[in-house]
C-alpha cells in the first residue's frame, strides 16, 4: 500500500489537473424519490441486499456518467456516512460487522469505477465518514483525543478496503476535525474535511470558518489534503469567503444543498425542497468565477442528477484554467 505522501501527492496531482463532479444528495435521493425507509438515514443499509446494492450501483453509475460526458474526473464518495460505532449500534451491529459494512461499501465503489475507467479522465474513491453525532448539531462534543479514537476504527476499515482518500463531511466542530485528521495521519492516509455551516456561514458550534480552518491547519501541520463545505446553501457561505485569504484558498471542494433553507428548517420539513437547478448552478458559477482554486463540485441534501449536470453544464468554462 503506497505511503500518505505518495498517495497525497497522487490526489493533489490530480486536482491540479482536471476538475472533478461528485454525486448529490444521496440520502435524501432514497428516502424522498425513491420512498426508501432508512434507518438513522443510513445508506448503507442497502448493502445487506442485492436489490439494494443494485440502486447504489446504478446511482453511482448516473453521476459517473454525467462526469464522463461533460469531461469531468469524479470523486467516489462511498455511503459510509453513518458507518460508525455510535450510529452502527443504533442498528444492532457490532464492530467487526461495521468493518465489513465499510469494505463492501468501498469495494461497491471499485466495482463501478471500473466500468468508467477508460471514460473519465481522472477518478478518486472517497471513505465518507461522518459526525458522531448528528450532523446539523454538536450535542456530542469530544476533544481531539476522543475523536482520534472513536473514528480510527472506521478510517482503517475504508483504508484497509481500498480508499484512496478518506472525506470527513458535515463537520460540526474543530476538535472533532483534527482528531479526524490525526488518525488519518497516524496510519498513512490523505483526508479531507468538509464543514456545515449555518445561514450566517459560520459552524454550528459557532465557530468561524476562518478560525477553523486556520486552527485545524495550524494544530495538525496543514494535515488535510484540502478542506471542503457541503450541507449548506451558497448564500449561506458566500459571503464570508474572503478572496485571497490564505484559509480560503485551502477549500476546493463544495457540496451545497439544492434548498436555502436553514438546518432547521429542513430537519421539521415534510416534504423535500428540491430548490431550483439552474439557480443553484449560477450560484457554483459565480463561485468558481472568484475562487477558482476550487476542483470539486456537488451536491448535498435535495440534489440529484438534474441538479449536478447543470452545475457540470454551467461550469465546463472553467474545465481549460
Amino acid at each position: 500500500m503506497p505511503n500518505t505522501q505518495e498517495m497525497t501527492n497522487t490526489v493533489l496531482k490530480q486536482l491540479e489537473n482536471h476538475l472533478f463532479l461528485t454525486d448529490g444528495g444521496l440520502e435524501t435521493t432514497l428516502v424522498f424519490h425513491d420512498q426508501i425507509d432508512l434507518p438513522y438515514f443510513a445508506a448503507f443499509d442497502l448493502l445487506k441486499d442485492d436489490k439494494g446494492r443494485e440502486r447504489l450501483k446504478a446511482y453511482f453509475s448516473g453521476y459517473a456518467d454525467i462526469a464522463a460526458k461533460q469531461g469531468y474526473g469524479f470523486v467516489f464518495e462511498s455511503v459510509t456516512w453513518r458507518a460508525s460505532a455510535d450510529w452502527g449500534g443504533l442498528m444492532g451491529l457490532s464492530q467487526t460487522e461495521l468493518d465489513a459494512v465499510n469494505k463492501d461499501a468501498i469495494e461497491l465503489l471499485h466495482s463501478v469505477r471500473d466500468g468508467f475507467q477508460e471514460k473519465l479522465p481522472a477518478s478518486i474513491i472517497s471513505g465518507c465518514i461522518g459526525p458522531r453525532g448528528d450532523g446539523y448539531s454538536v450535542e456530542t462534543s469530544m476533544s481531539a483525543s476522543e475523536a482520534e479514537a472513536y473514528h480510527m476504527p472506521q478510517i482503517k476499515a475504508l483504508q484497509k478496503a481500498g480508499a484512496d482518500i478518506i472525506s470527513a463531511l458535515t463537520m460540526t466542530n474543530m476538535k472533532e476535525a483534527i482528531g479526524i485528521v490525526r488518525a488519518c495521519q497516524k496510519i498513512d492516509i490523505p483526508v479531507v474535511i468538509s464543514f456545515t455551516v449555518e445561514t450566517d456561514g459560520s459552524l454550528p458550534c459557532g465557530e468561524t470558518l476562518a478560525t477553523t480552518i486556520s486552527t485545524v491547519d495550524k494544530t495538525t501541520q496543514n494535515g488535510p489534503v484540502y478542506y471542503m463545505i457541503n450541507c449548506a446553501h451558497p448564500t449561506h457561505f458566500s459571503d464570508v469567503l474572503n478572496a485571497g485569504a490564505d484559509w480560503v484558498s485551502r477549500i476546493k471542494g463544495v457540496r451545497a444543498n439544492a434548498s436555502c433553507l436553514s438546518h432547521e428548517e429542513l430537519d421539521n420539513a415534510e416534504d423535500l425542497d428540491e430548490g431550483n437547478p439552474e439557480d443553484l448552478a449560477a450560484h457554483y458559477k459565480q463561485l468558481l468565477d472568484v475562487f477558482s482554486h476550487v476542483n470539486v463540485i456537488g451536491g448535498c441534501c435535495g440534489t440529484d442528477e438534474r441538479h449536478i449536470g447543470e452545475i457540470g453544464r454551467v461550469c465546463a468554462v472553467h474545465q481549460s484554467r
